[in-house]
């Protein structure tokens, strides 16, 4: 497992299945400690294995309760196992580690990791910032189911991915138990400790919602998160099924990251997020989370649904029409920032968010609604979300499915300049 773009992230010969990991995060000296159980199968004979970890002290890892051999270079940390592990072997390495988490800045200039804030901290792992606090297989190509117990100071919440399913009090401190039953990339994992007003609803047949909001942004959120249900429900009718076994939100305070994040069933925004950007990380639960991109280099697979997504919500509600903004993106003589690079071959890791991947990439789905027409087109939106439900997918994927579900329609002129060409293709 090599990415393009992240080659120092992701591992191969294993894959892995849970993470359990139990953390305690002391805010006042931003120390975190942590065990981490990785449950994983060997897909190769293996004598060692690596896992990412940035930063943070090994105390000691097992695997399948043996003592490993373990040595470190930079993210790499490399296992050694008591025993060599056969092609098939399902083992278990643990791992305790503790320290000052990092915050990690990425090639695009953006900070992710752990970042801490001023009554706690937040974690957000895109792309690769997840390995600043837990050790795994940090590529969005394994997935794997969660359970997290998270210990911090009395009268602080921890809020992660998935349900909660617990809470105990204990010499001052309260414990929050979390899991995350379907697979979930460690991109999308996150942890947001801190003061938060916690509050439960349902949205449509009754899909549990818990939305975590700072006390800071509850007024400024109120009218926003009351759409949740709606906007949910919306997305289900266009995308088909909500993949996910809960929703809600995080609502954190403006500075404590620098953008919005589709964190796996509960979406991160730094202040009340604006109606266009909830329905964008929303659709993210289906483009991105539960269908999730085999490698950085697919990234618009992610942006470009999304993109579309708050495109067609302000077709039918209301706004200008997806041809209008279309159109007048096109139109823009002096956007060259558009037309930098094709949204399928960015150019590298630090342009993996410009905006070619996001818009230019919902344009490609614009040209293959109007060469399917609407009809199809929506019937493929919803095909693709559940052909590779819980799975990863590459540009190679999408557009092999798209020729499948339209037979005899010739899409060679889209890809070829619309998703693979340089430079603004010749007016539509």
């Amino acid at each position: 497992m090599r990415d393009p773009f992240f080659p120092k992230a992701g591992n191969g010969g294993y894959d892995v299945t849970h993470y359990a990991l139990t953390l305690g995060y002391a805010p006042a000296g931003r120390r975190l400690t942590g065990t981490a159980v990785i449950t994983a199968r060997a897909t190769a004979d293996l004598s060692a294995f690596d896992l990412d970890l940035a930063g943070l002290r090994v105390d000691s890892v097992t695997v399948d309760g043996k003592d490993a051999l373990v040595s470190r270079t930079g993210q790499e940390l490399t296992v050694r196992p008591h025993d060599d592990l056969g092609k098939g072997a399902v083992f278990r390495t643990t791992v305790r580690y503790a320290g000052a988490p990092r915050t990690l800045t990425d090639p695009d200039g953006s900070e992710e990791g752990w970042l801490p804030t001023a009554d706690g901290a937040l974690a957000l792992g895109e792309p690769v910032g997840s390995m600043a606090w837990f050790p795994g297989n940090d590529h969005p190509s394994d997935k794997a189911s969660y359970d997290l117990a998270v210990t911090v100071p009395k009268g602080l919440q921890a809020v992660s991915n998935g349900e909660l399913t617990g809470s105990d009090d204990h010499d001052g401190r309260t414990t929050y138990h979390w899991r995350t039953a379907e697979p979930m990339a460690s991109y999308l994992a996150t942890l947001a400790i801190g003061h938060y007003t916690i509050t439960r609803s349902t949205g449509p047949h009754g899909l549990p919602l818990l939305t975590a909001v700072d006390p800071e942004q509850a007024k400024a959120s109120a009218g926003v998160l009351a759409r949740l249900p709606e906007i949910l429900a919306w997305e289900e009718r266009t995308f088909g099924p909500y993949p996910f076994s809960s929703a809600g939100v995080i609502v954190d305070r403006p500075g404590d990251a620098g953008y919005a994040l589709e964190t796996q069933n509960r979406p991160v925004f730094p202040g009340a997020p604006e109606t266009g950007t909830l329905v964008h990380e929303l659709a993210h639960q289906w483009y991105g989370d539960s269908v999730t991109p085999r490698s950085w280099r697919d990234m618009w697979l992610n942006e470009g649904f999304a993109t579309y997504a708050d495109w067609l919500y302000q077709e039918e509600h209301g706004g200008r029409s997806a041809q209008q903004i279309f159109t007048g993106l096109y139109d823009d003589r002096d956007d060259d920032a558009l037309w930098a690079f094709p949204p399928a071959r960015p150019d590298g890791a630090a342009h993996v968010s410009d905006r070619p991947v996001y818009e230019r990439g919902a344009m490609v789905l614009h040209k293959i609604r109007q060469q399917t027409g609407d009809r199809a087109f929506k019937a493929l939106l919803r095909g693709w979300a559940a052909a590779h439900r819980h799975g990863g997918a590459s540009t190679a994927d999408f557009t092999a499915y798209v020729e499948k579900r339209a037979p005899g329609t010739d899409f060679t002129g889209i890809w070829k300049h619309w998703l693979y060409g340089d430079g603004r293709p010749d007016r539509p």
